[in-house]
């Protein structure tokens, strides 16, 4: 079974994106991240720009490079080439997270995001999934 860990009340989520893109490509873990295209051109910008001292090796799920690089970017997941770990930046339950490892959802600290928050949570609770909580400080960044 999946497990799900739930990253909340995260002031940049992007950042925060960024740092457990991070983390799982320092512990070796291929990584897919779930969003719309336009935060997905975000969070690659980001992924730039957030730390000048990592680079961190990515591109798009239609790439040629997708399935030798350890950070793939999706806009669904019909045909990901990693099935480790999901991170999840768009606001609904991804379709097919159950074939991943681990799911990890980012929750900001806007009215709309802890709604869409709440409905994720809920949706993997009713279904019997264990969920791991780490709430983040009131004055983090990340």
């Amino acid at each position: 079974m999946t497990r799900i860990d739930f990253h909340t009340n995260v002031g940049d989520p992007l950042l925060y994106a960024c740092r457990l893109a991070r983390k799982a490509y320092q512990a070796g873990q291929p990584l897919v991240v779930l969003a719309d295209p336009g935060r997905l051109r975000a969070f690659d910008e980001r992924l730039w720009t957030f730390s000048p001292l990592d680079f961190l090796p990515h591109c798009m799920a239609d790439s040629a490079l997708a399935a030798r690089t350890p950070i793939v970017l999706a806009t669904d997941l019909a045909r990901v080439p990693h099935h480790q770990i999901l991170l999840n930046l768009a606001p609904a339950v991804p379709a097919q997270f159950a074939r991943f490892e681990r799911l990890l959802e980012i929750v900001g600290t806007t009215d709309e995001e802890l709604g869409a928050g709440r409905e994720r949570y809920r949706f993997y609770r009713d279904r019997g999934y264990a969920l791991n909580n780490y709430k983040q400080g009131e004055t983090q960044g990340a």
